[in-house]
């Protein structure tokens, strides 16, 4: 941009400089921008998103023998879709953080309906 004759230097120079590789900084907003506190609402609402999922398991699935909850992709699916579009999606970071357990890395409606989800 420094060679962009429709740059001015005023707006180059009001940017911070960017971190190098290997700094603690490096891939991540500026503390205290509206981006950093964009990616703060979007982590707690995913978050808020898996507590949610992880409930409608716990209601609508049964309990095994050794203590943990159960339920079928299709039973799921058809319960939480009413609430969010995202199922999968969710399953997957909620898989990512050890809550759930299920066979497979994707999951796709009518082809692995039977597949069994376990609530950790």
């Amino acid at each position: 941009q420094r060679k962009n004759p429709f740059s001015s230097q005023a707006r180059l120079a009001s940017r911070a400089p960017h971190a190098p590789r290997g700094d603690a900084a490096y891939g991540r907003p500026p503390e205290g921008s509206r981006t950093e506190q964009r990616g703060k609402d979007a982590h707690s609402h995913v978050g808020r998103e898996v507590e949610e999922l992880c409930l409608v398991i716990r209601r609508t699935g049964e309990v095994g023998e050794d203590g943990h909850v159960r339920v079928t992709f299709g039973q799921l699916f058809e319960t939480y879709v009413t609430i969010s579009n995202k199922v999968v999606g969710i399953l997957l970071r909620a898989r990512k953080h050890g809550l759930v357990r299920f066979e497979g890395e994707m999951l796709w409606q009518g082809q692995d309906d039977d597949v069994v989800i376990t609530l950790l």
